[in-house]
């Protein structure tokens, strides 16, 4: 049960006992919104994914290998708003949504969380990599929610996107400390090995990947996305 929710019996239990307790704080308590993004390149010998590691200095996820994302931020809200996707797309999205806690509040709040999902999942992967997606590239893929305790905690949501010769990301993020093209069971082994640290939802999304045959088939699964 989320902390806020234990809320009202842990005031009664001060009020008739005179004990003391902390006043649960939101910011913490409440997963933030987040985005990341899977990029495959087309048309590689093998299955590469483009990933980051991230600067030891940073105070989420430091030194681990991950891939272009962030918080959702309230630009991205005013950025969806103005340049919704088609609706083809947005039908799509909502779909592939509906188990996640984007979906509580009924099918138009889903939308147009959609929407701000999309437009923040572009804006990241702009501005960390120099590559312009459109919404109609990214697929759904994932969602990963922080468990509680944690400082910090985030509901994630992944998606997949097919990047051709045309789009070329980069390094151009201060978050990391480099990003690069890389085999998918490349990282898997270097991790083993203990040359890299991947975040759990890191492994699993890799693992998972590594289990297909080609990107065709990685387009075409129609899995259920259920929050982890």
């Amino acid at each position: 049960m989320d902390t806020l929710a234990l809320w009202p019996l842990v005031k009664t239990f001060t009020q008739r006992t005179g004990a003391t307790m902390p006043v649960p704080d939101p910011e913490t308590a409440v997963p933030k919104l987040a985005v990341s993004v899977l990029m495959l390149r087309r048309d590689a010998p093998e299955l590469e994914i483009f990933i980051q590691h991230r600067a030891t200095t940073m105070d989420f996820a430091a030194g681990a290998v991950v891939f272009p994302g962030g918080r959702v931020d309230d630009a991205d809200y005013v950025a969806g708003a103005a340049a919704a996707p088609e609706e083809t797309v947005l039908e799509r999205h909502a779909d592939a949504w509906h188990q996640t806690a984007v979906a509580a509040n009924g099918d138009e709040t889903l939308q147009e969380l959609s929407v701000v999902l999309l437009a923040a999942a572009i804006r990241e992967v702009r501005e960390e990599t120099g590559a312009a997606l459109t919404a109609s590239e990214l697929l759904p893929w994932a969602n990963w929610v922080t468990p509680p305790g944690g400082p910090k905690r985030f509901d994630t949501y992944f998606y997949l996107a097919i990047i051709g010769p045309s789009v070329n990301p980069r390094h151009q993020t201060t978050e990391a400390d480099a990003s690069h093209w890389w085999p998918v069971r490349k990282v898997l082994d270097e991790a083993a090995a203990g040359n890299l640290q991947l975040l759990r939802p890191t492994y699993t999304l890799l693992k998972d990947l590594a289990g297909f045959d080609d990107l065709q088939d990685i387009v075409n699964s129609g899995r259920p996305i259920i929050p982890r």
